[in-house]
């Protein structure tokens, strides 16, 4: 029977750390392949449609005759410019957001784990909401204001210009709320096995 004490001959047992090594970086980002996927194609759809709407329309451009009509009465294309959040909140503080728009993805990357990124309806969540982040702070470092486009009105009721990272955003938030009100424990956030 061996002893339960280390004796001069038996080697010092190996630090935690050295038994299980570090998963490389690309395995790490493999793990959030959703998020980065959705954020990727977010930002791209964001920025194919602006560069698209900027070479279409000379900016600022809104109502008769310079949008352009896609239904009638109700969906236009324009180009104007939001110093603001949605809906125009906190106008002319276009640096302030871009600042809070980085924090936020910040904050994001620190707090990666407690917000439970690894679970699929997550990413998707975050997918969406850090390629809408990205899009608009891309707008604000470049021409001081988010481009936006979409032109919605519904009979008398003209609902605020948007684009799609803000279209990102929203969605990302909406199914991140909807799943922390099914999930409140974090019970839904754990991953999945490999």
């Amino acid at each position: 029977m061996r002893p339960p004490f280390p004796g001069p001959a038996d080697p010092p047992p190996a630090p935690l750390s050295a038994a299980v090594p570090p998963r490389p970086r690309f395995e790490r980002m493999l793990a959030y392949r959703w998020l980065l996927i959705l954020a990727a194609g977010v930002l791209l759809l964001d920025r194919v449609s602006k560069t698209w709407i900027c070479a279409r329309l000379p900016y600022p451009t809104y109502g008769y005759p310079g949008h352009i009509v896609v239904i009638e009465g109700f969906f236009n294309l324009v180009n104007v410019g939001n110093t603001g959040a949605a809906w125009s909140l906190f106008s002319g503080r276009s640096t302030a957001l871009a600042l809070l728009a980085v924090a936020t993805l910040a904050a994001i990357y620190a707090w990666r784990h407690t917000l439970g990124l690894r679970a699929g309806v997550v990413q998707v969540s975050f997918g969406l909401l850090c390629g809408g982040i990205v899009g608009n702070l891309i707008d604000r470092l470049l021409y001081g204001h988010v481009i936006d486009f979409l032109d919605l009105h519904f009979g008398s009721y003209i609902y605020p210009t948007f684009n799609v990272a803000d279209s990102g955003i929203c969605v990302g938030v909406a199914l991140y709320l909807l799943h922390s009100l099914r999930h409140p424990d974090g019970a839904g956030s754990a991953p999945r096995p490999s």
